[in-house]
């Protein structure tokens, strides 16, 4: 064997081993499962992040059951019915629903809960590829599957979050700090200012609300100072829009980004013309 014939054998030696340290260290990764089936379902392959995510030791499941098992049942018959109309064809609800897209060549990713073998379960999101011999046929899946538990649960904190914030009656609004521009405002607070529940509020700006002010904090350029910390509290006044001002005491707080640029303000501010009306009465006595 000639010079050139052994460097390019050293090399697809060394491509060799650099392809199976990839498959080694997907396949022990323990940041996702990896479950690999035969043309059937009957699980194959069941790797070191789906034993821990699972509960489930390999062999308990090799050639014994199907990702359906594992699977939350009403969700897999609930999937089987929404892709029968979808597509428009009758799916079995078990494995056939899980795999069915990547049987037909389309790309799927779903979310669906797993069950742990001591009955726990957890959310997942889990892509699915169909896998094929040299002829195009499919020999297996290849099901890889993420935990998803701590993204519902954010989802779970902000749908907590934005409930409380629309029950209570004080305004709360969210603004860019760029352009001003108001992001959002709860119920109570389009009350406040006259904005209808429906009302597209994408053009409504912080000097739509409250002008006075927003000229006051542009003028005197109030913000970099009062802001520094992140906090503004102090009285302002909200126009509405047949025109009445309307005092409130206000809590802005500034938003900022990892660099520091604040991004965007968030404002709680209460209604207190009752309290100026008390306090004018008293004066005036």
């Amino acid at each position: 064997m000639n010079t050139a014939n052994i460097a390019l054998e050293r090399q697809r030696e060394e491509s060799l081993l650099r392809t199976g340290a990839l498959q080694s260290a997907i396949f022990n990764s323990a940041n996702f499962s990896s479950i690999t089936t035969d043309a059937q379902g009957v699980i194959q392959i069941f790797n070191v992040g789906a034993e821990r995510m699972l509960g489930y030791a390999a062999a308990d499941v090799m050639n014994k059951i199907t990702p359906a098992d594992i699977s939350d049942p009403q969700e897999v018959i609930a999937r089987a019915k929404a892709l029968s109309a979808e597509l428009g064809t009758p799916i079995t609800p078990g494995f056939e629903a899980l795999v069915f897209k990547a049987s037909r060549g389309i790309e799927d990713i779903y979310e669906l809960t797993y069950i742990r073998k001591d009955g726990s379960r957890f959310p997942a999101v889990v892509s699915v590829t169909a896998l094929r011999d040299a002829q195009g046929a499919i020999i297996g899946y290849l099901l890889i599957g993420t935990d998803n538990t701590a993204r519902k649960q954010a989802e779970q904190a902000q749908l907590r979050l934005v409930a409380m914030l629309n029950a209570t009656p004080d305004f709360v609004g969210i603004a860019d700090a760029k352009d001003t521009h108001v992001i959002h405002i709860n119920p109570a607070g389009r009350k406040m200012i006259g904005v209808g529940d429906e009302e597209d509020i994408s053009r409504l700006k912080i000097a739509d609300v409250h002008p006075a002010w927003m000229n006051k904090l542009l003028r005197d350029e109030i913000l970099p100072t009062t802001m520094r910390d992140g906090v503004w509290t102090g009285e302002a006044a909200f126009l509405n829009r047949d025109g009445r001002e309307m005092p409130v005491m206000m809590v802005m707080l500034a938003h900022k980004s990892p660099t520091g640029e604040v991004e965007r303000f968030s404002t709680i501010s209460r209604d207190i013309t009752e309290r100026k009306r008390i306090e004018a009465a008293t004066v005036e006595i």
